[in-house]
């Protein structure tokens, strides 16, 4: 039903199933950025002619839109960056650096694990890892058995797992982590597309967010700061846009989130992403959340009629993405075969090697969907896994 508000989907036989590496876009948010570089096409923040004010007060615009949505309560509390990932790294040297030990879960990303490496830190030196049980549930006893021997923690966490769609109950994490006096933050990467987030109620310290996965540009995200610790961040770089004054003796910086935007923005990305977060308020959350849990629950019942498939958590506290295996098959075997069949979906260890190590396997088949997709998506992908598995046997 939603299909044909994205270009992408138009005349394209392709079965789109990679949404948790990146989603389509709608044609608001292709339109958005076009009218940006065909009619007002201008640099913001420094001039103040017509068209460079137009710019500022769009780019501006989304730092609102973006606030709200999240409802944030302040616009300072937002910066925006080129997505989770320079997100984490931000906060990683502006200010988890600090920290004697940062916690992390089994189910990170790469990106929320190789910054601490980067920093010296390795697995009981000043990096501790949460266990996680058969089904991938968090494992809350380790957790603050964990809190309990590293005072001064940051705690970082996926919400959701990119891997396995494995959820979090981060609000319970946050709330755990401050009774210990730890500092939180949260990669929501795969969190907007799916579910609503509320950071005051969450009392997340961190959240970062990306727009590629949320039916916006790439290249384009956001860091949630907590206002109390504006003041205690070091700029993650300076230069144009960030300062107030600058002599050959010093220099002194804008205030938040300013100081925190070197250089030229992504402009046209970030009105974009404002459309994006338009699209998914019209669509409402109420409908993707119906939509997708329908259409989760059905990729799972027809997946499981396949002879030999292994899984490796079941579908309870899970949303989006669907990883498994079939027996004594390779998964990229697989992969190449439905990409015959015009299925688009993602083979490998999906940056989160650590939790496929702990688990025996090098990778799984990921499926993972948004709320444009259909039972005839399924049905299509289930065909041509059978098809796959004959040719493999």
């Amino acid at each position: 039903m939603f299909k044909k508000d994205f270009p992408y989907f138009i005349d394209n036989e392709t079965i789109y199933l990679d949404n948790a590496a990146t989603t389509q876009k709608p044609l608001d948010v292709i339109n958005s950025q076009l009218a940006y570089y065909e009619n007002y096409c201008a640099n913001t923040h420094r001039s103040s002619f017509g068209h460079a004010n137009e710019a500022t007060k769009r780019f501006e615009d989304t730092r609102k839109i973006l606030r709200e949505f999240i409802n944030a309560e302040f616009n300072e509390e937002i910066t925006f960056t080129k997505g989770v990932t320079e997100s984490i790294n931000f906060i990683a040297s502006a200010y988890a650096k600090n920290f004697e030990t940062v916690i992390i879960s089994s189910l990170e990303h790469h990106s929320n694990i190789v910054p601490w490496h980067m920093q010296g830190r390795s697995l009981g030196k000043g990096l501790e890892v949460v266990k996680c049980n058969e089904n991938l549930d968090f494992d809350f006893k380790d957790f603050e058995k964990i809190l309990k021997n590293t005072p001064n923690s940051f705690v970082s966490i996926t919400h959701i797992s990119n891997a396995f769609g494995k959820i979090h109950n981060i609000k319970r994490i946050i709330s755990l982590a401050h009774k210990y006096e730890a500092v939180v933050m949260v990669d929501g990467a795969q969190s907007l597309a799916h579910m609503s987030i509320d950071v005051q109620d969450l009392d997340v310290d961190f959240f970062a967010i990306s727009a590629h996965k949320t039916f916006g540009p790439t290249g384009v995200g956001a860091i949630y700061i907590k206002k109390e610790f504006l003041e205690k961040l070091e700029p993650y770089q300076t230069g144009g846009a960030t300062i107030h004054e600058v002599d050959f003796n010093h220099s002194t910086l804008l205030d938040s989130p300013y100081k925190f935007e070197a250089g030229t923005q992504n402009i046209a990305g970030v009105i974009g992403f404002g459309e994006a977060l338009k699209f998914i308020s019209h669509i409402g959350y109420k409908n993707i959340e119906t939509i997708e849990k329908d259409v989760f629950k059905y990729l799972d019942e027809e997946l499981r009629k396949l002879p030999n498939i292994l899984f490796y958590n079941d579908i309870k506290d899970t949303t989006g993405s669907r990883s498994f295996n079939f027996k004594n098959i390779s998964h990229d075997d697989i992969g190449i075969l439905v990409d015959k069949m015009n299925i688009a979906l993602r083979v490998g260890h999906h940056c989160a090697q650590p939790i496929m190590k702990q688990l025996g396997i090098k990778g799984t088949i990921r499926v993972s969907i948004a709320f444009y997709n259909d039972y005839e998506d399924i049905n299509k992908l289930i065909e041509a896994l059978k098809k796959a598995l004959s040719m493999l046997e």
